[in-house]
């Protein structure tokens, strides 16, 4: 008994040491990312993940006009940087590097400069009640998080 209850203590404490400041989300490990919509608001939820040893991030947020936008957590610019993620500071978004400041309406309408990473419709499955975002399609972000928050 004494055992189980050891092996329940330090399953609890990994989980705990395992999620991410703040956002409440664990980190996954090598499989897809669930998002579920219920879960989400006008306040960036934070997805922390770890992708073949790749520690990474993407943001989903209720954009002001009702639709959801999803973005992988770094700034196509500074992403080399390792301080190219952003924080939320109210209505916006800004980049940790250069301090360049989005919109929520704007995550996920552009692609390259400095904007953060998008994950288009065709990179997502989208359902009444979560988002799936394939561990294939994360796999294909992993270079860029290579110096991420380093």
């Amino acid at each position: 008994m004494k055992k189980l209850l050891l092996i329940a203590l330090l399953f609890i404490m990994a989980l705990n040491v395992w999620s991410q400041s703040g956002t409440g989300h664990a980190i996954i490990r090598d499989t897809d990312l669930v998002i579920f919509i219920k879960d989400l608001s006008s306040t960036v939820h934070f997805y922390p993940m770890e992708i073949e040893g790749t520690r990474m991030e993407v943001m989903a947020v209720v954009a002001p006009d009702g639709t959801i936008r999803t973005a992988f957590n770094t700034c196509q610019s500074c992403y080399d940087s390792g301080k190219g993620y952003y924080i939320q500071n109210g209505n916006v978004i800004v980049c940790q590097n250069c301090g360049k400041r989005f919109r929520l309406s704007q995550i996920e309408l552009k692609s390259g400069g400095c904007n953060p990473m998008p994950i288009f419709p065709q990179d997502k499955v989208v359902d009444n009640e979560k988002i799936v975002i394939s561990q294939d399609f994360l796999k294909k972000a992993k270079a860029v998080f290579a110096k991420w928050r380093v």
